[in-house]
């Protein structure tokens, strides 16, 4: 696995082929950050994330909210999800995103993993409900957690390491050649919050 440490130019594409992948760095200061990630705790409407896999109905230990511009639904992993309307925080955090990447997003799929022990298996963000080759903005509040690529033909990866307050932006044709995942830990022991902000085309 390469991983490596990325220059802070914001145009440096992380992928090799066939896809962009941007990493801003830290969009917040680590004051601002903490506020954010206290925020997010307490205002957040948390579920437990619900899959059907091979027709068994799983239940992750991580928790996931949905937010937007109106009640999108979105379905992955087999379940069907509906937004709820943006909080103030969700909205602070959408401009400052939008600023920073010139890009536009009408959804936020939040995921709280508590402790390192939870993360996410190879997966790409290719659902049909989805703005295609468009911008998905992860912002990261939180221990500090690696975060990784694979080609899907090739099997190549790439590794970064995202840390609480910064951005990093997937987009093109990152989720058609590319996987991603959160890989557990347990050298971690603190929660993570993760934003992805998206475009829903319904």
């Amino acid at each position: 696995m390469d991983l490596f440490t990325p220059d802070l130019d914001p145009n440096h594409n992380l992928l090799p082929q066939a896809g962009t992948v941007n990493y801003y760095g830290f969009l917040f200061s680590q004051e601002e950050a903490n506020h954010f990630m206290s925020v997010l705790l307490s205002e957040i409407e948390w579920k437990h994330d619900e899959a059907i896999i091979m027709g068994k109905l799983i239940v992750t230990k991580r928790k996931v909210a949905w937010y937007g511009d109106q009640e999108f639904e979105y379905t992955y992993s087999n379940r069907t999800k509906k937004a709820m309307l943006w909080t103030p925080a969700l909205l602070e955090l959408k401009a400052r995103v939008e600023q920073k990447t010139g890009e536009s997003y009408n959804s936020c799929l939040l995921n709280l993993y508590h402790s390192g022990e939870e993360g996410m298996t190879w997966h790409s963000d290719g659902e049909k409900d989805l703005k295609k080759n468009g911008a998905i903005a992860s912002l990261s509040f939180g221990a500090t957690r690696k975060f990784a690529f694979k080609h899907k033909d090739t099997k190549e990866t790439v590794s970064i390491i995202l840390e609480n307050g910064s951005l990093l932006v997937m987009k093109d044709e990152t989720q058609t050649h590319w996987l991603h995942r959160l890989p557990p830990t347990k050298k971690v022991s603190k929660p993570r919050i993760n934003l992805t902000f998206r475009t829903i085309m319904k």
